[in-house]
């Protein structure tokens, strides 16, 4: 058995906010096992390029730790469809993401969450990225966090 403490989580959010990417995980599982489960951590500013868990279908769950982020649902045309706000001070703590649909996270503040989704890890098939979004790393990332960072504060 493992625990995950307090002192953990703080120590996987500073690594998060020393590395390039914002983010980084902390993971429970072997790779060969059927079920995939990882403590995230999330700085704001990292960029998760939205994508879908399909071919083979794939569910995913997210747990707020401490922090706060988004998940944010997306059309088959890159429209904003729904977005969660899991918060540990908040009534939301889970979002569960049916296969096939487009989502993405964006961390509100210096976050950690709880992933599960269905494995093994297969990198070629693991996420179908979405095509009107740019990926992470390339021009227009940034700007396009900007404006699902906007849709998040404007959201009702």
């Amino acid at each position: 058995m493992r625990a995950i403490t307090d002192t953990m989580i703080a120590e996987l959010i500073e690594q998060a906010r020393q590395l390039p990417r914002l983010r980084t995980i902390y993971r429970l599982h072997e790779h060969e096992e059927p079920v995939q489960r990882m403590v995230n951590a999330l700085i704001p500013g990292t960029y998760t390029t939205p994508h879908k868990h399909e071919n083979p279908d794939k569910v995913e769950l997210f747990s707020i730790l401490t922090g706060k982020i988004a998940c944010l649902q997306f059309s088959d045309s890159g429209k904003v469809e729904q977005v969660f706000v899991l918060d540990a001070a908040g009534p939301v703590k889970v979002v569960d993401i049916p296969p096939r649909t487009w989502h993405s996270l964006v961390a509100l503040e210096p976050s950690a969450v709880v992933e599960i989704i269905q494995g093994p890890y297969e990198a070629t098939t693991h996420k179908n990225f979405a095509p009107w979004a740019p990926a992470e790393g390339t021009e227009g990332a940034t700007e396009y966090l900007h404006e699902l960072e906007t849709i998040i504060h404007n959201w009702k």
